[in-house]
């Protein structure tokens, strides 16, 4: 069983050998393989290689285009500075002001350097692994996207002070997202991830005002293209949860930082499962192999054994390989 369809089959409730294994890899990715980071966010082909490799060596059952916040932050004409080893640095062109979010003008993701080399990513992982791993596109949620255009700061003020200008922005940043949606996935891509970390900020009464439905916008559209959807929000969600189930996204990431998935099982739809939720540094860096299994056993038990096997977040670039292998392992000790 190759991971595309054990990761196919698990969503849909069908028996499977295993559970899937979905490390968030990065960094580490581009450490292991010897690479610069500067070239794993902006050459696809050393991108494309290292993730492969780690699929291959660690028997993970995806690739991922994902690597840093920014590439339609750059679109929309955020100034990004890439360190030859070190993350992509934000360096100005912020929306000075509510009113000027309002204006925000849409782009074509055509047009623009990282959109198409993030399409690019997607074909060669299909032209490499085909059918046999699941692909896994990105996109930033609206909420996320827009706190990196404002400012977190300034973003989380704005909710308050001019939500109608937010709500316009967050419009053109979510019309954008379902243009770079539609060519990630007619590049190739099986599953598209939409990441809005500053959503676990901003609180539930938020979350439903400002991102939900723009959310359950984004998942509507990729299942109308025929992909699976992934919704990661990084942080305790615990107070959203529920709504996160209700954008219909297949795959619901949860951090380390929530408590327990158990309140929220018996939620799930029937094409619905949680990733997660080992902490990647304190279990998966620094722990010992028989803390990564017992921690994969409990999240499993949790989530009444609808879990894909991963960290709650990145793994780390200081993790050892053998730590890597534990957490493997441990997807073939999880009791179905």
């Amino acid at each position: 069983m190759n991971g595309l369809q054990r990761t196919r089959q698990f969503i849909g409730g069908e028996p499977v050998d295993r559970p899937p294994f979905h490390p968030i890899v990065m960094r580490w990715a581009a450490r292991r393989a010897g690479v610069a980071y500067r070239d794993f966010c902006l050459d696809p082909e050393v991108k494309c290689k290292a993730m492969m490799q780690v699929a291959d060596q660690f028997d993970a059952d995806w690739v991922t285009t994902m690597s840093d916040p920014y590439c339609e932050a750059e679109a929309f004409g955020l100034e990004i500075e890439y360190p030859e080893n070190d993350l992509p640095l934000d360096r100005g062109g912020h929306l000075p002001d509510a009113a000027a979010a309002a204006r925000l003008q849409p782009y074509d993701p055509q047009q623009h350097r990282r959109c198409r080399l993030r399409v690019r990513e997607i074909e060669i992982f299909r032209q490499h692994c085909g059918d046999r791993l699941l692909i896994v596109g990105w996109v930033e949620g609206p909420m996320a996207e827009y706190a990196d255009l404002r400012g977190i700061t300034e973003a989380a003020l704005d909710l308050y002070d001019d939500p109608d200008a937010v709500g316009r922005a967050m419009d053109i940043i979510t019309e954008a997202a379902l243009a770079f949606i539609s060519l990630q996935i007619k590049a190739g891509a099986h599953c598209i991830g939409i990441g809005d970390a500053f959503c676990s900020q901003i609180g539930p009464k938020l979350y439903r005002s400002f991102a939900f439905e723009r959310e359950k916008r984004m998942v509507d559209h990729i299942h109308a293209k025929g992909a699976l959807a992934k919704l990661h929000i990084c942080g305790n969600t615990h107070d959203l949860i529920p709504d996160m189930l209700r954008t219909g996204a297949d795959i619901i990431d949860i951090d380390h930082l929530v408590p327990s998935m158990a309140p929220f099982a018996a939620q799930l739809g029937p094409d619905q499962v949680f990733s997660g939720a080992c902490d990647p540094v304190s279990v998966v860096e620094r722990g010992t192999p028989d803390r990564v299994i017992a921690a994969v056993e409990r999240h499993g038990r949790q989530a009444g054994g609808r879990c894909i096997v991963s960290a709650g977040c990145e793994i780390t670039p200081g993790t050892p390989d053998s730590q890597m292998r534990a957490l493997a392992s441990a997807a073939n000790l999880f009791p179905l």
